[in-house]
């Protein structure tokens, strides 16, 4: 492992200017769990700066590090996770309810709903937390589509034209 050496300070005149200066981006950062930092909801950089503001809003970057999180787009990934594990977990302790205890109809909808919905809203924050640092640990990129070549040129299969 490579030593990094700590900057030294020199006076703004005397210092190089373009590519020799560091930036926010140059300063190494250790890697961080992803399932650790997503689910306390924290920048996946660093660690310390909060992720989110407000319920599920992304902020615009990590106060504390200065992380741009414009390449956060976690979609509806963290409603599809919560919604298929609350709903596999919800169903089976509403069956295990329902045969063990037999209650009527509103007991469901008095007990088992609320319940159901608390587990969805409750996972929500940490299931976007956890996608945001998978995205940043893998770089993830929107898609770039390249032609393989050959495409609407006019010309048929093997490069052949038709006749």
């Amino acid at each position: 492992m490579a030593a990094v050496r700590p900057a030294t300070l020199t006076p703004l005149a005397s210092r190089p200017s373009g590519a020799d200066i560091p930036t926010m981006t140059d300063v190494p950062h250790p890697r961080l769990s992803t399932l650790s930092t997503g689910l306390r909801c924290r920048c996946p950089r660093c660690g310390e700066g909060p992720l989110l503001t407000g319920y599920l809003t992304i902020r615009d970057s990590c106060p504390a590090c200065g992380l741009d999180y414009s390449f956060a787009d976690p979609a509806d990934g963290p409603a599809f996770f919560v919604m298929s594990l609350v709903g596999v977990v919800g169903m089976m302790a509403f069956m295990a309810f329902e045969f063990t205890v037999h209650p009527p109809i509103w007991v469901h909808l008095v007990v088992t709903l609320p319940l159901l919905t608390l587990m969805c809203l409750a996972s929500l924050r940490p299931f976007k937390g956890w996608m945001v640092s998978e995205q940043y640990v893998h770089k993830a990129a929107p898609p770039e589509w390249a032609s393989l070549g050959g495409h609407g040129t006019g010309t048929g299969p093997r490069g052949r034209r038709p006749d």
